[in-house]
């Protein structure tokens, strides 16, 4: 395969992304769906102090790990990747700055669970971290789809080169190389459907 750059221009701006397809859109609805729920709290929560939660803190662990594991794997993305380098760079770093906000509000909030204004400054953190993560998703998207563009170009190329031939040996040559592009184009769709 050619180590050729494909020319793609990034035609969306990241920074300001909406969700425009229906199959994403029910994906991410049961997070927005939980991270909208901290705002539905009581206005006039109870002014008794209670425990300090350890279920908020275990969460909030729990939410660090997987942003973590989500960087480590995009960074390996990052470092794979051919086009979009820089826009995965930059939204890597918008994870993880909005982790980091996400963190120190919600140490906040886990230290004193029944403060409203605590509570409601977890939310907008939330929100951004999960904006983030979904931009990074999408560009991660993005990168996959240009890969399987890159190799169905080179099978095209070699499909077009089939009709051209002159000779039987030159199309033994040409079949086992369109045969080995074929099977490699069929591996890449069968991982992107799983």
């Amino acid at each position: 395969m050619s180590t050729k750059v494909p020319n793609i221009k990034l035609k969306i701006d990241p920074r300001n992304l909406q969700i425009q397809t229906y199959t994403v859109e029910k994906l991410l609805e049961p997070l927005i769906i939980q991270v909208t729920t901290l705002v539905n709290c009581p206005q006039n929560p109870s002014s008794k102090k209670k425990g300090r939660s350890k279920r908020a803190r275990v969460l909030l662990a729990s939410v660090e790990e997987a942003t973590w594991n989500l960087l480590d794997k995009g960074e390996k993305i990052a470092k794979e990747a051919v086009v979009f380098k820089e826009e995965l760079h930059t939204a890597l770093a918008d994870v993880q700055k909005e982790s980091q906000a996400l963190q120190v509000s919600a140490e906040a909030f886990t230290s004193d669970p029944c403060s409203l204004p605590r509570r409601q400054a977890v939310v907008p953190a939330a929100r951004s971290l999960l904006a983030a993560v979904t931009r990074l998703l999408v560009l991660a998207d993005m990168v996959d789809v240009a890969y399987l563009l890159q190799h169905l170009t080179v099978f095209q190329r070699t499909f077009e080169s089939l009709r051209n031939v002159s000779s039987k040996s030159d199309l033994q040559k040409t079949y086992q190389k369109f045969q080995k592009d074929l099977e490699n184009l069929d591996y890449l769709a069968y991982k992107r459907q799983q």
